[in-house]
């Protein structure tokens, strides 16, 4: 038999880190009674609603699950208004079109990426008298936003914050000085949602996670990732009812049992990446101000999802797809998050175009570095060289 071979830890911008336990705890469920709606799912969630300090967590089949069925269960509907960064990935936008309703694109700091309060309330006002539904922070690179202004200002407007959580499993917050908070707790919003892809804090293949405070809403939530069914009370074992359409939206037992594992590594992958990003901002220094760490939000510990700098391409002479074939050249990937979503075919046919000068000037000078557990702060060091020798510094 052929052994994989392990590829170099600068090879991906992202990437899983698997180990003979999580190798184990698949071979046990695949040996189990139950392939998918048995007892990992259960135990997983509590185990991921303790990890993060949530009342309640629903598994789903990934972060654009996830994110949908938030939506559908807080009753978001047909022409609803909610606002939403443009830099993100496309499912936060495409997720409330799923359910009918309507975009309104956030501008963000253009040195964190993040919406803010000034940029939220730049949103409400160009909605006018229409109310919003709700608001959808992302919290992108694991860096959180400004929670409770931008849940003041969603309250204001008449919605609800959702927040997307995909980059951030494992951050903390202090606001005020008061208690830390874990992402996922949901004490500032009616729903978290997080992804489980393999290049996001822990894995399980493909998966998402719903975290919410609310009993009603996380039986609304499980009802409709199995396709709207509920079972009667003292109904015969058969019988089964539908009173609206949901999805097969299902996270099998043998993802749940990976995930399990990967729960228990958790706090030693948020340290891996606490310590990596730290390492990148130290190796990184000597090339500022032509190369800077995205900002760091004050109230945030966050565990980086992404290492994202910001290039001023246009002072160095080079543009940024020669410094990504550079960095190709030396066997460093890098990516780019993201696009503007309000720039994408599909949202300028439907909005117009829309001037957001925070999103085109995060967009126009950031690149994402690799960043994961499987790395050390020696492959840090030589991304770091490679970054410099690419932008010729």
């Amino acid at each position: 038999m052929v052994m994989p071979t392990t590829p170099d830890p600068l090879s991906h911008y992202g990437r899983q880190v698997i180990d003979d336990a999580d190798v184990a705890a698949v071979a046990e469920a695949l040996r189990g009674e139950f392939l998918t709606t048995g007892p990992q799912v259960a135990a997983f969630e509590a185990e991921f609603a303790e990890a993060v300090g949530a009342k309640h967590a629903v598994a789903c089949a990934n972060g654009t699950a996830a994110l949908h069925l938030a939506l559908l269960a807080l009753g978001v509907g047909e022409g609803d208004l909610c606002i939403v960064p443009s830099t993100t990935f496309l499912a936060t936008a495409n997720a409330v079109r799923y359910v009918g309703g309507e975009v309104l694109f956030a501008d963000v700091d253009p040195a964190s990426g993040l919406m803010t309060p000034y940029t939220l309330s730049v949103a409400i006002h160009r909605a006018g008298v229409k109310a919003v539904k709700a608001v959808l922070p992302v919290h992108l690179r694991g860096e959180v936003c400004e929670l409770p202004a931008l849940k003041a200002l969603a309250q204001s407007a008449g919605g609800v914050l959702v927040e997307d959580a995909a980059h951030a499993l494992g951050s903390t917050m202090t606001f005020n000085g008061a208690e830390p908070e874990r992402v996922g707790d949901n004490a500032h919003s009616a729903a978290t949602t997080f992804s489980l892809h393999p290049v996001k804090t822990i894995t399980t293949g493909e998966g998402g996670v719903v975290t919410t405070g609310d009993a009603a809403l996380a039986k609304r939530l499980r009802t409709l990732r199995s396709h709207g069914m509920t079972k009667p009370e003292g109904a015969d074992p058969w019988v089964y009812e539908m009173a609206e359409p949901g999805f097969n939206y299902r996270l099998p037992d043998i993802n749940c049992a990976l995930g399990r594992s990967q729960l228990n590594k958790l706090p030693g992958f948020v340290d891996k990446r606490r310590t990596l990003a730290a390492a990148w901002r130290a190796a990184l220094a000597p090339l500022a101000p032509a190369v800077t760490p995205a900002a760091a939000m004050d109230w945030s510990d966050a565990a980086l999802h992404l290492m994202t700098v910001l290039i001023d391409f246009e002072g160095l002479g080079v543009s940024r797809a020669q410094v990504v074939e550079r960095l190709a050249a030396r066997g460093v990937a890098s990516q780019v998050h993201y696009i503007p979503v309000h720039t994408q075919p599909y949202y300028r046919a439907r909005y117009g175009e829309i001037d957001l000068p925070g999103a085109r000037a995060w967009y126009d000078r950031c690149l994402s570095l690799p960043l994961h557990p499987g790395m050390s702060e020696a492959d840090v060091a030589r991304g770091a060289a490679a970054l410099a020798e690419a932008i010729g510094a």
